[in-house]
């Protein structure tokens, strides 16, 4: 089955998303940064690993599109990037709306069986 390159690159990002969300450390920076813009410098203090390997974190984070880089001098800034979360929100909905519509269908069918009764 081919998918449309439209809903194929959604997928990717998505995966991308998730693939992201899967590294304890990123969360960890996502967490640090939802509050507010923070230099890297400021991020990496929190971590004991080096600011090369949080460099390497930030640079997964913005290409799943959770996070935005701004510079200002010589400092990057990072902040979260609602939309990257708006996409993962959509994905994750998708698989809730499902649940809910077959509930709703089993609690009608109950009704439906106890009128019959």
């Amino acid at each position: 089955m081919k998918i449309p390159v439209l809903r194929r690159h959604g997928l990717e990002q998505t995966q991308a998303i998730l693939k992201a969300l899967a590294e304890p450390r990123r969360v960890a920076i996502l967490k640090l940064v939802r509050s507010g813009e923070l230099r890297a410098g400021e991020i990496s203090r929190h971590f004991r690993t080096t600011r090369p390997a949080i460099s390497q974190h930030l640079r997964v984070l913005i290409k799943a599109g959770l996070l935005t880089e701004r510079r200002q001098g010589t400092s990057r800034l990072y902040r979260i990037r609602p939309e990257g979360f708006a996409r993962l929100r959509n994905f994750l909905e998708t698989f809730w709306d499902e649940k809910l519509a077959k509930l709703k269908s089993a609690a009608e069918a109950e009704v439906s069986d106890k009128r019959g009764l």
